[in-house]
């Protein structure tokens, strides 16, 4: 037998123990996997926050980062491990440093995507700053918020310009709900955003280039958003779902992403698409759960047996010379970046890697599922995620759609 190649994952986690646990198990399960004449091999482990010095050697081939959007100093440590080192990350803290939701909105709109109209409106509280009070007496433009909100229309939502999973999102009715939030808002800088008539709210989770677009709810409790719903859409916006969150995430480089869309008929409007640390949680995903462990294995793996390289920076020519190409419409363009999106995630190989190093991990996902050791953290997690006298409500609600996935993905 040839020597094994063995690539360290690290997984730089906030409070997480369900999908961690879960790509844990599933890469020991995985064992060795031959690629290319090579065998390899992922081990994993958690990462620790420790003084670092810019010399140490990185001793991770791939970090898995649910941290470094809010956490400093672990951010900088990727940095590091990345420049120095070509370590690959999932994602990119120089892009979503960068790149947040209002970036994302901006090169979304040079691409000719259907983003709602949208304004950016000052602090309304000074931020910390000596220079503050110099600068806004003698260059801060006085402006009438009523104004620009009746100009968009109500209703409309005001939220931070760089997103955060629903902090500080208003709906807001009219002048009254107008003034409380952006009192409300402090020292966040806002969008005003208009709202939009629509049929289906969609979020689309992209791990790589494979993408589950799903039907979301977002009034109602975290484990009732993700509706199991197969044909919510048309064929014509389930193509362009799809598209668009592989346009997104291979403009910025991001390929551990999700994006939030509005479906009106055919349309589809763009809400969201700047997200450091989707959800991929086993009491919210449920049912798309098992998906999203064999896609996050399967392009780990895929990265690593290919070496694949990490590119810190954002190449904007190619795209925005589609986008400003008079003579292509809304169509042509979407087929074109998906063509450029196909050359960054290198999908013809990776399907092929699928199919020839890893044909068993649909099986080993289904074993897995059905084994008590998954059940085990079902329970470890809805004790931990639930009060007492509801774990018995949620095991039976969480399990039920489980049995669903199995049937639905039984070999038979």
């Amino acid at each position: 037998m040839s020597d094994v190649d063995d690539h360290l994952v690290g997984l730089l986690l906030g409070t997480e123990e369900d999908w961690p646990h879960a790509f844990e198990v599933l890469a020991q399960r995985l064992g060795v996997f031959t690629h290319a004449g090579n065998d390899h091999r992922m081990d994993t482990e958690r990462v620790r926050i420790t003084p670092f010095s810019l010399r140490d050697p990185a001793r991770h081939d791939l970090v898995i980062d649910r941290l470094a959007h809010w956490y400093y100093h672990p951010r900088e440590w990727l940095k590091k491990v990345a420049l120095m080192d070509d370590v690959y990350l999932l994602n990119s803290p120089f892009t979503f440093q960068s790149m947040e939701k209002h970036a994302a909105y901006c090169a979304m709109i040079r691409l000719g995507l259907d983003v709602p109209e949208t304004v950016l409106v000052p602090y309304k509280n000074p931020v910390d700053n000596v220079r503050w009070a110099y600068t806004a007496d003698h260059y801060n433009e006085p402006f009438d918020l009523p104004e620009i909100a009746a100009e968009l229309g109500y209703p409309l939502y005001m939220k931070p310009f760089d997103g955060g999973g629903w902090r500080g999102v208003s709906r807001i009715e009219g002048p009254d709900d107008l003034q409380a939030a952006y009192d409300a808002s402090g020292e966040m800088l806002m969008h005003l955003q208009q709202a939009v008539d629509y049929d289906v709210f969609v979020r689309a989770l992209a791990i790589g280039p494979e993408t589950m677009v799903m039907k979301f709810r977002p009034e109602r409790p975290m484990h009732e958003r993700y509706e199991v719903a197969h044909d919510f859409l048309s064929a014509e916006a389930g193509r362009d779902a799809i598209a668009i969150t592989r346009t997104v995430n291979a403009f910025f480089r991001w390929e551990f992403n999700s994006c939030e869309m509005l479906a009106a008929g055919d349309r589809l409007m763009p809400i969201d698409y700047a997200n450091a640390c989707p959800d991929v949680a086993l009491t919210s995903l449920h049912y798309y759960f098992p998906w999203a462990m064999t896609a996050l294995l399967r392009w780990s793996a895929f990265c690593l047996a290919t070496d694949r390289r990490f590119d810190a920076h954002v190449s904007t020519p190619d795209w925005f010379a589609i986008a400003d190409d008079p003579d292509r419409t809304s169509a042509d363009r979407l087929a074109a970046y998906g063509e450029l999106a196909d050359r960054h995630f290198d999908t013809e190989r990776y399907q092929e890697f699928c199919a020839t190093s890893l044909p068993h991990v649909d099986e080993l996902v289904r074993e897995w599922v059905d084994s008590s050791d998954f059940d085990d953290l079902l329970v470890r997690t809805v004790r931990a995620t639930y009060p007492d006298h509801e774990h018995e409500r949620f095991l039976a609600h969480f399990r039920g759609l489980l049995d669903l996935w199995r049937h639905d993905h039984s070999p038979g």
